[in-house]
């Protein structure tokens, strides 16, 4: 009887770690092989031979590693070796072989990375010997399973947030609109991330789709419609009778299938482009590629009265590095000489919360969590040195409920909450690959708390449910990149929003749309800071457009921020280009400010010698408004000149039309 694929899994992770420093072909090729087959519950001895001799071309003997005749060829190197001079070798051995005896598969091997050549398919597989988890599926032939078939093609990137688009559009076109088709959506998502990273066995929801669905695409809604609610059925509950095919899907839990939505009409296009979806390798996903996917089933008008830019990556690194991650790396380097302090200083990382009070869908929370979860590791690591694991899952504590986030809109949202539990999942096979254990969280149980609602008319100290062990409820760090929305271009709702954050502020009606969301931050930090000690007191850092440190709205802004909430900025980068992996990146110059209540010493500011290029970091007694170094002082707009000079309309601002502007005769007089 065929091995499960959860044990197959646990025996790769174990024999990953085992043999991970393993270099020499003489020495270790033949029990890894033993050992490898044993992944899969298979004695080598039944199927294969060592060493098995053949004729080469020119009538020479060669030595086969390993041959499992009419199945499979080995060829094992030493660490470091060419393999693709290996495969030459292999396919010189097969000149030798009978036609019963030939092949269908090729493996080379050097320890250190798999080649999995299916000669059927004409397909190649690279992957790395930590990695051989998330691949064991390409060796169903060895267990026992049925041979499957994978499309593997480029690594999923704005491409697949373009035929997600594509896939949104016709259902929408077809009549499947409105929230159900944003739930719709996410589900697909889920589940095409999925059947790629291990959450489901590796291409049973493609396999699915295509052995289960007509190709007009008549059935498919009523299929994925059943899917759906088997993945929200725990085992002991499904019916007996259920198709294998769908008891094959593992419990998912997490309140993403409990809903019960209207059936979809598909057709064969529709079919198709889901198809094209699913061929793609979701394992390969970056978490910016959540933003971009947004993007895409939005129209221009929508995304820009919504401020919908999302953060690069390195962006991202810009804001939370300074913010908070730079320190706790420090800090970890100092409580590592000690297991107790090591021990205490694990327990303050998972215990950290975060707030993106403008989160989209959750770029800034994702590249939070996984940056965490990697120090983490570290710390494991460190106290787990030289000791057997025995079970992983009590090591790790951190989990994706100490992350919050409230968006405008509801599907980016949900986006939010879903690439949060899949980046959990990508960690957790980081974890599996380093300690030798196959750990994974399902069903779901702890999610990402993101409040569907508008930032600026709701109370952010409310979205914390305290534990009855906590003494403190505040957030840690909150973070993000609020809309980017000049006073010009605000809807009359934003205007409303402002005027109700900035009430009896002079001249308020002039500011960026993101300035409310440093007056909330200001006013959350004089609730919270005031009773803390300086090494718990929440710090805030924005991504923010560049008029928000130059002309009229510094007077306006800093003068409130300074005076009134006593705030200090902690570091700041000075304006650079904007850069995202959206389709139509946004030309915008954006600067990043980090800021609290309190001074600290040691402050951080990052210049730009080109814009478009890398920051130097500059040590600074203080950073003001205008972010340079130099003191607090704020420059006030006047409507009267302050000396005997011609008064001063609109400086360089052209009106009516262009009329307003003054050319250069083409013509002398």
């Amino acid at each position: 009887m065929a091995l499960g694929w959860n044990e197959v899994k646990e025996r790769a992770v174990q024999f990953s770690k085992e043999w991970e420093n393993a270099f020499n072909e003489e020495a270790d090729a033949k029990q890894f092989l033993i050992e490898f087959f044993n992944v899969f519950g298979i004695s080598n001895r039944r199927v294969a031979t060592f060493e098995h001799k053949v004729k080469k071309l020119g009538d020479a003997d060669g030595y086969i590693d390993l041959l499992w005749k009419g199945t499979l060829l080995v060829e094992m190197k030493s660490r470091g070796k060419n393999l693709d001079k290996a495969y030459q070798q292999a396919v010189d051995y097969c000149h030798g072989l009978k036609e019963a005896e030939l092949p269908k598969y090729i493996l080379l091997c050097d320890f250190a990375t798999f080649r999995l050549h299916d000669l059927d398919e004409n397909q190649r597989h690279d992957f790395a010997l930590a990695d051989l988890v998330s691949h064991v599926q390409l060796f169903g032939f060895i267990a026992g399973y049925q041979k499957r078939t994978y499309k593997e093609e480029d690594p999923v990137n704005v491409e697949a947030a373009y035929h997600m688009g594509v896939l949104h559009d016709a259902l929408k076109e077809a009549g499947y609109t409105g929230r159900d088709l944003e739930i719709y959506l996410v589900r697909l998502l889920f589940s095409l991330f999925a059947d790629d990273t291990g959450i489901f066995e590796r291409g049973i929801f493609l396999d699915y789709l295509q052995q289960k669905t007509n190709t007009d695409g008549s059935d498919l809604g009523m299929h994925l419609a059943q899917l759906f609610q088997v993945l929200n059925t725990p085992n002991s509950l499904r019916q007996k009778t259920l198709d294998e095919s769908l008891a094959a899907f593992p419990y998912i839990n997490g309140h993403l299938f409990e809903q019960q939505l209207p059936f979809a009409s598909f057709n064969s296009r529709m079919r198709a482009t889901l198809l094209s979806c699913s061929s793609l390798d979701w394992n390969k996903i970056s978490p910016a590629i959540f933003g971009s996917m947004f993007q895409s089933v939005m129209n221009e008008t929508e995304r820009r009265n919504l401020g919908a830019h999302y953060t690069s990556e390195k962006n991202i690194l810009k804001l939370i590095k300074p913010l908070f991650l730079d320190s706790l790396w420090q800090e970890f380097e100092t409580a590592k000489t000690s297991t107790g302090k090591l021990k205490a200083f694990h327990k303050k990382v998972a215990s950290l919360r975060f707030l993106d009070p403008a989160c989209g869908c959750g770029n800034f929370l994702v590249i939070t969590y996984r940056e965490l979860r990697l120090l983490e590791l570290a710390i494991i690591k460190e106290l787990q040195r030289g000791q057997m694991v025995s079970d992983i899952s009590a090591l790790v504590l951190c989990d994706v409920d100490r992350f919050y986030g409230i968006e405008y809109e509801e599907f980016p949202a949900q986006i939010a909450q879903v690439a949060l539990w899949l980046t959990d999942h990508q960690m957790n096979m980081r974890v599996s690959a380093e300690f030798g254990e196959y750990f994974v969280r399902l069903p779901l149980v702890k999610s990402a708390k993101i409040t569907h609602g508008n930032a600026l008319r709701t109370d952010w100290g409310c979205l914390v449910e305290p534990l009855p062990w906590e003494s403190s409820t505040k957030f840690d760090y909150i973070l993000g990149n609020p809309p980017f929305i000049g006073h010009h271009l605000q809807t009359k709702e934003q205007k409303e929003d402002l005027h109700h954050v900035l009430t009896n502020i002079n001249a308020a009606g002039v500011m960026d749309y993101v300035s409310a969301w440093y007056i909330r931050a200001s006013q959350y930090l004089e609730k919270h800071n005031n009773f803390s000690n300086s090494d718990n007191k929440t710090k805030v850092a924005f991504v923010s457009t560049n008029s928000i440190a130059q002309g009229e709205q510094v007077g306006i802004l800093w003068s409130e921020l300074l005076n009134k909430y006593k705030i200090k900025i902690h570091f700041a980068h000075q304006t650079f280009k904007w850069n995202n992996e959206a389709k139509g990146i946004a030309a915008v110059y954006c600067v990043i400010i980090g800021f609290s209540n309190f001074d600290i010493p040691g402050k951080k500011l990052y210049l730009y010698n080109d814009i478009k290029g890398e920051p130097h970091e500059l040590a600074v007694s203080n950073i003001n408004p205008y972010l340079i170094e130099a003191k607090d002082v704020l420059v006030d707009n006047k409507s009267k000149p302050i000396c005997q000079v011609p008064a001063m309309m609109y400086g360089n601002k052209p009106t009516d039309g262009g009329f307003y502007l003054f050319l250069k005769s083409a013509n002398k007089s």
